[in-house]
């Protein structure tokens, strides 16, 4: 058979009359070439390619999916979501979550990609706290900051696991007393589910089991809904449901103000392209090196009701995504860590992973919470519990 870009010069050779035709032509399919963005081959992942020994634990591969032909798989190690398949207006599937296609890609690559990141998610300034009139210092491991549960929170942890469902997995840790050195045990499990409303829902429920301590959850997946992750998000139509975001200072650790968002670049109430603001001078912008900022969700109903937090569209794919949620906050965060360097950022099907080339929404309480009093606590006394949910919906716009 011969393809449209090979019948063209052919046709324009016999038929040397119809020249001002097959220019136009010519034109035509270049221009639809450039325009147009054709997902890659949707990677298979191997169940036995995830299969390992790691500090002593059993990882392995897990597969959610529904009668939509949607599919979500995970891996126990960091309870981490390596693959997400979903369809366009087309109807034709692609994969939206930057992952890796094994084990050892996993530990080797991005830390907290797919992760549910705890005891702490996001940062804690000068990587310490006080609880109770004690201080505790915690490890510095972004700059003079703890990220993420510190040099081995949950992202970097052994899950125990457990398939309940065609549609369902259980996840369950136990943060031990002065692991990471955050007092007392504190138990956890997640349920990641996956409905036929094209849901995959993130719940989690930890309890204070003996003494005082802080707690923050989230996960930590990076979509790129054209499905190839060497295209830029910035032409991805984003809207946040939030009057006031938290600025920051140089070390990304929020000042304590809540400012209002209007008139700032962090307006995304009416949606609009990520890149429309994203390259403006900016003293936010700079600080973060793009959008790395946490907003204060407008929260109606009661705290464990789920809210609307964000929504994202790709024009091109028709893909839309939802973030509902019972948290206050949302990071948003525009892979603004992502550098095309391997075998970190190398993926699935050895595809490099551009520079924005994908984007977070992470619901959770706000960042830095035990040293600023106004924010929301995150505090658990002996036996209270910390529950909560994101979900994440699916669909497409014709």
């Amino acid at each position: 058979m011969i393809t449209m870009k090979a019948s063209i010069p052919l046709f324009c050779h016999i038929t040397s009359r119809l020249v001002p035709l097959c220019a136009a032509l010519a034109l035509a399919s270049a221009a639809q070439a450039a325009t147009t963005r054709y997902a890659p081959t949707v990677v298979e992942l191997k169940r036995e390619n995830f299969q390992k020994i790691i500090d002593g634990k059993a990882v392995d591969l897990y597969t959610l999916s529904n009668k939509n032909g949607v599919t979500i798989k995970v891996t126990n190690y960091g309870a981490k979501v390596e693959q997400i398949l979903v369809p366009d207006r087309k109807g034709v599937f692609a994969d939206i979550a930057l992952g890796y296609e094994n084990i050892d890609g996993v530990v080797g690559g991005q830390p907290s990609m797919g992760a549910f990141i705890g005891r702490y998610a996001n940062r804690i300034g000068a990587s310490k706290f006080t609880l109770e009139g004690k201080e505790y210092q915690l490890a510095a491991n972004n700059g003079p900051n703890s990220l993420h549960g510190g040099a081995k929170g949950s992202r970097f942890q052994v899950f125990n696991a457990r398939q309940l469902s065609p549609s369902s997995v259980e996840f369950i840790y136990v943060f031990k007393d002065g692991e990471e050195n955050y007092p007392g045990t504190l138990p956890v499990r997640v349920l990641y589910s996956l409905n036929d409303k094209n849901e995959f829902t993130i719940e989690w429920a930890a309890t204070a089991a003996d003494k005082t301590t802080v707690a923050n959850f989230t996960g930590h997946t990076f979509f790129n809904l054209s499905g190839d992750p060497t295209q830029l998000n910035t032409d991805y139509v984003i809207k946040v449901n939030a009057d006031k975001f938290l600025p920051i200072d140089s070390t990304l650790i929020p000042t304590g103000e809540a400012r209002d968002v209007s008139g700032t670049v962090m307006d995304f109430r009416t949606p609009k392209a990520f890149g429309k603001d994203i390259g403006k001078e900016d003293e936010q912008l700079k600080l973060g090196n793009g959008y790395d900022h946490h907003f204060v969700l407008n929260r109606s109903g009661k705290a464990d009701e789920l809210t609307f937090a964000a929504s994202a569209l790709d024009p091109a794919s028709g893909r839309t995504l939802e973030v509902w949620t019972t948290e206050p906050g949302m990071q948003l965060f525009s892979g603004n860590n992502l550098e095309a360097k391997a075998p970190r950022d190398q993926g699935k099907g050895g595809r490099l992973f551009a520079f924005r080339g994908a984007f977070c929404m992470e619901p959770s309480h706000f960042p830095d919470s035990p040293n600023k009093v106004q924010f929301p606590s995150t505090t658990l006394q002996p036996g209270q519990w910390y529950t909560g949910k994101i979900v994440y919906r699916f669909g497409v716009k014709k």
